[in-house]
Order: structure tokens, then sequence, then C-alpha cells
């Protein structure tokens, strides 16, 4: 509650604006039933027209206040739920922006985006709808209960009754409903996750003709959205009845009970008018804060599921971290090891040891699943090594800054990724200080200048999300110019030219080394040609580094480049 409290904190006027209408609101509409008994019993039962209109113009205008304070109650609990789920998506998005990718791998990215949209959407709706109820009920009901038992305390013993079956009745249907809520949002992540991956991989699912198999699919996990909040609601609902049942009970006592005492005298027609409305109040009151508890009930729910994302553990901190910065871009791996479980049996990475001095060309190379862009993503520390140490310049990663470090490495990633924007947004991603002469060399260097000119706007062209409007071998150029644009200390090409030709992937090779000569350059490949010109080759197998040398070396001496290199030659030659 004390971290909830801190997110309302910002908005505390707002809240405070709004408890104070809602609780004066209820203090003018529970003073009207007492004008009302004193119309009855002094103003008809004397025939005094003057009293009735002079209390009457009072009532109305305690209704007229009670309205004004009612919009007002509204128009600040609005505001504040607003700005409070606000801060909630700001902190948890910021709190995803501090993930390492091992972080980000313990949840899902369907249901990441629940947690930022559905389940804040819960909690504004639950203190939007359950502000008015949960602070007016209370104190209606507990000055309605006394002025009831300042009418008639006989008649009020009725409540004393009542009220504890209520919050039985209450108490079971809550503590049901409570892990249904839970589930049905867990659904609402199901059917995101469906939806995501159809609209990510819509080109592949119409090329393989697969939009029956999807929709099923989709089915499937939306009639278990169905089910569960079928479930949940249909559960929910019975606060309701419940509470119908024991309002019309109660009220029915009453009137047995009340009339009675009007037979032998022992109440006034203006009493039993007044208790009754009383009466119709604590039980309006409670059926509001039983429907806003059911709210702040489904709200804990998805407060909790928010909560696993603020108290995720992040496993890349910055506290042994010194006032140092990348200088030169030399790196050293000291038996380094890695698994992405630390709990698995086996490493991903297993004692790997090698140099790259600064502004050398390496290679990296080996079969599909050897953990070579694994190995890359220690530098920057998207991940962290579970043994050994990756020194950067002499100091261990851990020394550096995280936004230093990573400022200082641009990588081109396998999975290439564009922005929603132009094409000159998607390259300031580099340098949002560029020049256009300077984003004009990037593109040269990358090839970028022999497709720009046939876009429809150039560089102001909009980019579809994911940059669907390119090819793939466009894209990788772009997201290459966008690294060149951030002028790093360490280059790393994650396989970033396997959609371009041979003979663009050497134009671009040439325009790096021409240009970026002091930059370490770090390229993983599954072409030879890739790497053939490069100060050094590494070649791993199996997550161990096996060989390195240059491409003479170990075309001379090591059997799995020559496989690779053979085998490419052979695919050449058909």
């Amino acid at each position: 509650m004390k971290e909830f409290l801190s997110y309302v904190r910002p908005y505390k006027k707002e809240a405070f604006l709004a408890i104070f209408c809602i609780l004066s609101e209820t203090v003018f509409e529970l003073v009207i039933p007492l004008v009302m008994a004193s119309i009855v019993d002094v103003g008809v039962a004397n025939a005094d027209t003057h009293y009735i209109l002079m209390k009457g113009a009072q009532m109305l205008l305690f209704a007229l206040i009670a309205l004004g304070l009612g919009i007002g109650s509204s128009i600040y609990s609005a505001k504040c739920s607003q700005g409070v789920g606000a801060e909630l998506r700001k902190a948890e998005f910021a709190r995803l922006q501090q993930f390492s990718f091992a972080n980000t791998d313990h949840f899902s990215s369907a249901s990441l985006v629940t947690r930022l949209t559905s389940d804040v959407t819960t909690i504004q709706n639950a203190l939007a709808g359950g502000m008015r109820p949960g602070f007016r009920s209370p104190v209606m009901m507990i000055t309605a209960m006394t002025a009831s038992f300042l009418i008639n305390a006989r008649l009020a013993l009725v409540f004393l009754v009542a009220a504890p079956v209520l919050a039985v009745i209450l108490f079971i249907i809550i503590s049901h409903v409570r892990p249904m809520y839970t589930v049905m949002q867990g659904a609402i992540d199901k059917v995101n996750r469906i939806i995501q991956e159809n609209l990510t991989a819509v080109r592949v699912v119409k090329s393989y003709v697969r939009g029956d198999y999807e929709k099923e699919k989709f089915d499937e996990v939306n009639d278990n959205l169905q089910t569960a909040s079928e479930s949940a609601f249909r559960t929910a609902t019975l606060n309701m009845p419940a509470m119908q049942f024991i309002m019309y009970s109660t009220i029915l006592a009453i009137l047995w009970f009340g009339g009675n005492l009007l037979t032998v005298g022992g109440m006034k027609v203006g009493e039993l008018t007044g208790f009754l409305s009383y009466v119709l109040q604590v039980l309006n009151s409670l059926m509001m804060f039983s429907n806003a508890f059911l709210m702040v009930t489904r709200a804990m729910g998805s407060w909790k599921r928010i909560s696993e994302v603020m108290d995720e553990q992040i496993d890349i901190g910055e506290e042994r971290a010194g006032d140092i910065e990348v200088r030169h871009g030399d790196i050293v791996f000291d038996h380094v090891s890695f698994k992405y479980n630390k709990d698995a049996a086996e490493n991903v990475l297993t004692d790997i040891s090698l140099h790259i001095e600064a502004g050398q060309t390496i290679g990296i190379i080996g079969q599909t699943g050897a953990a070579k862009s694994t190995l890359v993503q220690l530098i920057p520390r998207l991940y962290e090594a579970v043994e050994g140490t990756v020194y950067v310049d002499g100091h261990p990663v851990w020394e550096y800054p995280l936004e230093g470090l990573r400022d200082s490495i641009a990588m081109v990633l396998q999975k290439n990724t564009l922005f929603s924007g132009t094409v000159k947004d998607n390259l300031k991603w580099g340098n949002e200080n560029a020049t256009d002469e300077q984003i004009d060399e990037a593109c040269r260097l990358a090839c970028v200048d022999e497709f720009i000119g046939r876009l429809e706007n150039g560089y102001d062209t909009e980019m579809g999300q994911g940059g669907v409007n390119v090819s793939g071998g466009q894209k990788q150029r772009l997201c290459i110019a966008r690294a060149i644009l951030k002028e790093p200390k360490v280059l790393i090409l994650d396989d970033s030219t396997s959609a371009v030709d041979t003979a663009t992937e050497g134009k671009i090779r040439e325009g790096l080394a021409k240009s970026l000569p002091d930059t370490t350059k770090i390229i993983i490949a599954q072409r030879i040609t890739s790497v053939m010109d490069a100060d050094r080759i590494f070649i791993l197998d199996d997550g161990r580094l096996v060989a390195s040398g240059t491409h003479e070396s170990l075309l001379a001496s090591n059997a799995i480049y020559q496989d690779i290199y053979y085998s490419q030659q052979e695919g050449a030659n058909l």
C-alpha cells in the first residue's frame, strides 16, 4: 500500500479535493431526510404552508449544493485516477528500460503489454469509480445508522442482524472472485500474444496459407478468456441479488415493526418516513461499498502483476561502476562462461579466453547455435557473464556506467529493427545531432545511397512499423548507417549483411575499413567471404572457442573452417 501511495502523491491535491467533495456531499444528503421529517411532522401536521415552503427551499438548496459537490468529486476523481495511471505506466516503462535481456526473458512481451495497458486501466477504473462509494459509503452508513438509532433505537436493531449476514456473503463472494480476476488477466496475456504473433508474422501466415490454423489458435485463447471472464463476472454479480435480498428483507422487517409501533403510538409517521430514508441510505451505501470492494479486489490482482514487474530484481547493476569511459576499444575475455538460466545444467558459453586489440577487425564464425551472438552481447552487458570477466580497455565491464559503456558500442543485431517515423528519424537514433552531411556520409558507407533516391520522399519517407516498406537488405543497410553515425569505439555487426549481395557487402566492408580505422570491428557471419579479410578470425563450436587465426592459417589447419569454406565454394560453383 505504501508503494502504491507513492504514485498517488503527485496528485494528492486532486485526491484530497475529491474526498472533501465526497464527504461534504454525503453530509448534505444526510441532512435532507431530517428536513423532510420536520416537514411532515411540523408543516403538514400543523398545516403551516410557510414552514413547508421554507423547509422545501432548504431541501432544494441542500440538493443543489450536493449536486455541485458530486460534480466536483467526479472531476477530481477522474484527474487523480488518470494521473495515477499515467505515473504507473511511466514508472513501469522506465523499469522495463532498466531490464537486461535476462530480466525481459522472465516475461512474455504480450504479458508486459497487458501489464502496461489493461492492468493499469483496471487500477484507474477502480480509483475513478471506487473513490466515491469507498469514502461516501462508510460515512453515510455510520451517520445514517446513528440517526436511525436516534429516531428509534428499538427499530434500528434490525441493522444488527442484517449487517453481519451481508458481511459474510460479501466475504464469500470476494474470496472466490479474487483469484478468478488474476486468471482472467492471464487469459488476456494469451490473447495479446496470439494477436502480436499473427500481426508480426502476417506474411508468413499468408504465404503458408495458415489463416485457418491461426483462427483456431485465436478462437481457443479467446474462448478461454470468455470462459474466465464469465466465471469471474458471474460470481461477482451474485453480489447484487444478495444485497437486494438483504435490503428488501430489512425494509419488510422495518415496515412490519414500524407499523406496529405506529399502531400503539410509539412512533410518528414522519419519524417512520425519515427512518425509512435512512434505512435506504444505509442499505444503498452497503451496496455501493460492496461494488467498490469488488473493483478494488480486481485492481489488487492487477497491482500484483504490475508489482512483479516493478519488483523484478535487475541482474545487471551499476553498484561497482566508476567514473570512467571507453577510449580505445581493446577487449579481453578472461575464462568467460555463460548460461541463460543460472540453474541450467550446461553452459551456453564455456571458458572463453580471447583478446581483441583496439582498431582490429575481427571475424567470428561457426555453425548455427554456436553462441556467436551471445558472446558479443556480453561486451555491452546485455547479459552478464556467470564466470570469468570481460574487460574493455583493461577495465572489467562492470566498472563502466552502463550508459557510457553501451554508448561507446554500436550493435547491428541479427534481427534488424526500424521504428515508425521517417528514414532520417531512424538514422538519427545513432546521433540525434547528426548533420545532413554526416547522414549522407554514413549512408554512402553503408551503401544506402544506392536506393535512398528511389524512396518516395527520400530521407523523409515514412517507415511502416518495423520498416515493412523496405526490403531486408535495405533495412540492414539502414541499420548499419545508423550504427556508423554513432561513431563508436566498438562496432559489432551480428550477421548484419546476410540479406545483402556479396558485391555490396564488399563495398560496405571497404568503406568501414577506410572511414573507421580506429574503431574495433567485430563481424559475425555465416559466409566466409564476410570475414576472410579480417585481422583475426575466431571459430566457435558448441559454445567453445576452438581456433583462431587468419583466413590462410585456418584454411590450412582447421577442419571446421575447411568444411565451412569448401561447402560454400561448392555452393558458389553450382
